[in-house]
């Protein structure tokens, strides 16, 4: 990241200390990543912290087991997500006969509780189930959403000769019902499946885990990669009847399994209610504000007061732990607009692709597909960046720190949004100058631009790329500055940044229509609106909240 001109560069240091417990100083106990610390005096304060205990498999073979049943239900899990939301707007605007931009609303607002949910899976499994029994009753709720899919998708008036029929309106409730499911299943699984996955490896060392979530990361991108183009193709041109079996599949082959390596994973207990803890010290705290016992040079933070040494009625340690979130928490807030523009691919960039040329010598393209131009950047990266580009910086001296990637990925997802508007503005020359082409996609014709949806590319590269800085690193960051007792929160608080940009995403569609009634950027017909006009005020926004976070980035220390 930039230093800021006129300001010098500060002094960075990498700390490979790892620990099982928390320090005094609130230090997180679980260290795996090259974090951001500030070179100062207070440096000097801090005592080198003990190994992991090395975990008690019986042969590294069983460990290598044990990470891949992890890594091929991720797979599976995302696989039969991305194979739901990857033609959702098609299914809504087709099927169930709604206006595009209340398909857009549904598809956002699906993805938002998707990752909203996590919250309360990282809490259940942190403090009541256990990661391993929350991933494992989460897939079967997954599963049972799943399976309604296909049913809604099924037309009883043709199987039973006119006898049954679904009509439209059962239809959508049905629907509804399953994406809630799902959002619940998946919402369960992602909170805790990365950090089931990553305690498998962490008395390995700081390598390892950052190896694994490179990892998880690329297994997603292969689960997606089906989904987006076999998956994808069969439910646009062959049927969505199958084209919602195969997701129903995948899940239970995920249960399948999660259970195989049951007897083999290595599962913390739930160590209590790390929310009812938050909770209680926050109010404490407000509470003996005014309290003349301990005066406010006595403490740094109002939270201080809580703590038994100054006649509070919790430990030390948990007070610090809240206080880390305090500092994580703002580094999140910023992450939530580059989410905006990353849904963007399953909901406008998906409208503004059924508006293109889609044939090659015949060949239908699945309008979703170009979601793989995504996949493949990131299948191309991951190795490239672990393996080649990480090591070599280091080697040279170069500190490419955890925020200054996240940083360099916000700056890659404007650049996105930017290319879109580009391509709109072109695509709808070329409709004003040729007049479009009628294309039927699903058994809806479309007046499309004569263009190749192929010139989308930069625009799916591009957030491809930023996923592999932004999203990659901020799993890593999450994981790595929560404190041992919340592991399972945090996580769930950085996917909440995904179901937050989500939201904001269609109240951003919902206040721009309302905006510009009389002449919408987002009417049902978007050749007919203004959809670069949506893309640009993305990218305004995104360069927006990046200054904000290049300033957090800057004053950020180190829990």
């Amino acid at each position: 990241m930039a230093t800021p001109q006129g300001e010098s560069e500060p002094t960075y240091v990498v700390s490979d200390r790892q620990s099982d417990s928390s320090s005094t100083s609130g230090s997180p106990s679980h260290e795996k990543s090259p974090l951001i610390v500030k070179d100062d005096s207070d440096s000097d304060n801090k005592t080198e912290k003990p190994k992991p205990e090395k975990l008690h498999f019986k042969s590294n073979r069983e460990r290598v087991c044990v990470i891949l049943c992890i890594l091929f239900v991720e797979m599976c899990e995302r696989l039969t997500y991305y194979s739901i939301s990857a033609n959702l707007v098609l299914f809504c605007t087709n099927v169930l006969k709604l206006e595009s931009a209340d398909a857009v609303v549904i598809s956002l607002v699906f993805t938002g509780t998707s990752y909203f949910v996590p919250l309360f899976g990282g809490f259940i499994a942190d403090s009541i189930a256990g990661k391993f029994n929350t991933i494992y009753g989460s897939a079967l709720i997954y599963f049972v959403g799943s399976a309604l899919l296909p049913v809604v998708a099924i037309e009883f008036i043709e199987l039973t000769n006119g006898q049954h029929v679904l009509t439209v309106d059962q239809k959508r409730i049905f629907y509804l019902i399953g994406l809630s499911l799902i959002a619940i299943g998946t919402g369960g699984i992602k909170s805790n499946v990365g950090p089931f996955g990553a305690q498998q490896t962490e008395d390995l060392g700081q390598k390892s885990v950052q190896t694994f979530f490179n990892w998880f990361y690329w297994f997603i991108n292969v689960g997606s990669g089906i989904a987006f183009s076999v998956v994808a193709y069969i439910q646009q041109e062959v049927s969505f009847v199958i084209g919602y079996l195969i997701p129903t599949v995948s899940i239970l082959v995920a249960v399948v399994l999660l259970l195989i390596g049951r007897s083999s994973y290595y599962n913390k207990p739930p160590e209590g209610s790390a929310y009812t803890r938050v909770v209680k010290i926050m109010c404490e705290s407000v509470k003996r504000v005014r309290s003349k016992s301990v005066t406010s040079s006595d403490v740094d933070s109002y939270l201080d007061r809580a703590k038994e040494q100054n006649g509070g009625s919790f430990a030390d340690v948990h007070v610090e732990e809240v206080k880390s979130l305090g500092r994580i928490v703002p580094v999140f807030l910023t992450i939530i607009p580059y989410w905006t523009i990353y849904v963007q691919m399953s909901s406008v960039y998906f409208l503004q692709g059924e508006r293109m040329l889609l044939t090659i010598g015949g060949f239908m393209i699945p309008v979703s597909s170009l979601n793989l131009f995504n996949i493949i950047i990131i299948l191309i990266l991951i190795p490239l960046m672990d393996r080649l580009v990480y090591p070599c910086l280091a080697n040279l001296g170069l500190n490419f720190t955890q925020l200054r990637r996240i940083g360099f990925g916000m700056i890659l997802a404007s650049l996105s949004v930017v290319a879109a508007a580009i391509v709109e503005v072109c695509r709808k020359q070329d409709l004003r100058t040729n007049g479009g082409i009628p294309q039927d996609i699903s058994g809806t014709v479309y007046n499309s631009s004569s263009i190749s949806v192929f010139a989308q590319i930069p625009q799916f590269t591009l957030i491809g790329a930023s996923e592999v800085f932004t999203s990659i690193t901020g799993l890593e960051f999450a994981y790595s500055q929560s404190p041992p007792s919340m592991q399972g929160v945090v996580m769930g608080m950085f996917l909440l940044t995904t179901g937050l940009g989500s939201y904001l995403g269609s109240l951003l569609v919902v206040i721009v229509n309302a905006a510009s009634h009389d002449d919408p950027w987002l009417p049902d017909e978007i050749n007919d609106g203004y959809v670069e006009r949506f893309f640009i005020l993305l990218a305004v926004l995104m360069i927006l909240d990046f200054i904000v976070f290049v300033i957090l980035a800057w004053r950020y220390t180190r829990n």
